[in-house]
């Protein structure tokens, strides 16, 4: 069965009609299967699609994002790579089965893979913790980072959650400690790394395992500090103003790619990477062979430095404010400040020391007129 978004009803009532026609035992009886009206029927499917999914807001890509039929990290991980050996836990507490992580290989290429993984039914997402990772999950990235690291291996990583798992046993055992060993992993070893955003980047759970020297995104996906109806509950107090803080929040791949956050767009078929998954995993192979093949030609430090330089130049040349300066403007322009502060103080020195002066010398004229 079909799982339709709230915006997707036109979407619905022509598919349905599409799969009556197509079915010659339906509840009418046995009928002739009329191929110019299932044509013509296909043809405003594929209009409609395209009319939609060309004019998606940022709430409606949030929600697409988070569709149930999307294709998981597991999806890809078997699809992608050959020879996946799973490796589990993080050898300090036990296993994360909220994420996958293993060594594998890609187009005869030894690799690390690591996906978060949210589940495809109800029963899986229990056991998956819908994707919410706790500090084991990040530990266990950790240890096959530095696996990466010590052989040489590209990292790839598939990004999917809604954000790290807030529990007070994920608390307890160090979450916000993990993530940040996780980043500072991430931005330290001097192979190859490749995160890959197919569904929801949301908070530190995401960015724990999106420090990396290229950062591709569905066209589809999200990527965001805070969901959008939390931050529609903070800033509006109104979970409801979801689309406003969606807008605010520049949560989409085109604005991210704007920014420079991303490095690179995955395109996704018309009405979402559900929709064909065949072709989905078409352009990600494809993404994933070009920047694989970029990244190979650096140098261990060429690496580190690259993504260093990628980092430390988010907001630097184009941000939220149209105003906004590059390092090196800032730089120049805080030198100049200064110049301009030790003149000023300079000037303003003389003209005090030439007031005190004229005052001493007045107070001894008068003195010297009607005190002797």
């Amino acid at each position: 069965m079909k799982n339709y978004l709230s915006f997707e009803n036109q979407i619905k009532n022509i598919e349905v009609e599409l799969d009556k026609l197509k079915d010659p035992y339906n509840k009418e009886g046995i009928s002739t299967v009329d191929t110019g009206k299932i044509n013509k029927l296909q043809l405003d499917l594929d209009i409609k699609l395209k009319e939609i999914y060309s004019n998606l807001d940022p709430w409606q890509t949030t929600l697409v994002a988070r569709h149930e039929d999307r294709p998981k990290s597991k999806f890809f991980i078997d699809n992608l790579f050959k020879n996946f050996f799973p490796l589990e836990g993080d050898r300090l507490f036990g296993e994360d089965k909220s994420s996958i992580a293993g060594l594998a290989n890609f187009e005869g290429q030894s690799v690390v893979v690591i996906g978060q993984e949210k589940g495809d039914d109800l029963n899986s997402r229990i056991e998956r913790n819908f994707g919410m990772m706790r500090p084991e999950g990040y530990r266990k990235s950790i240890r096959l980072m530095k696996i990466a690291d010590k052989f040489g291996l590209p990292v790839i990583v598939f990004i999917d959650t809604p954000g790290a798992y807030p529990g007070v046993g994920a608390e307890e055992r160090g979450q916000a400690e993990a993530i940040a060993k996780s980043i500072e992993c991430s931005l330290t070893i001097g192979v190859p790394t490749i995160s890959i955003i197919i569904g929801e980047g949301g908070s530190g759970g995401a960015i724990a395992l999106a420090s990396s020297n290229k950062i591709l995104m569905f066209e589809n996906a999200i990527y965001s500090v805070i969901s959008p109806e939390g931050c529609a509950s903070i800033l509006w107090r109104d979970p409801k103003k979801t689309l406003e803080a969606a807008t605010a929040m520049k949560v989409t791949s085109k604005d991210l790619l704007k920014l420079k956050i991303i490095d690179e767009i995955i395109p996704e078929p018309i009405g979402g990477a559900h929709r064909d998954r065949d072709q989905i995993l078409l352009q990600v192979k494809k993404s994933i062979s070009r920047n694989l093949l970029e990244l190979n030609t650096l140098s261990r430090h060429e690496i580190i430095e690259q993504r260093k330089t990628k980092f430390l130049s988010i907001g630097r040349d184009k941000g939220l404010s149209n105003d906004a300066l590059s390092s090196e403007d800032l730089f120049s322009d805080g030198l100049t400040k200064i110049f301009n502060m030790n003149r000023n103080i300079g000037k303003k020195k003389i003209y005090i020391l030439s007031t005190v002066i004229l005052l001493s010398l007045l107070f001894f004229t008068i003195f010297q007129l009607y005190f002797r």
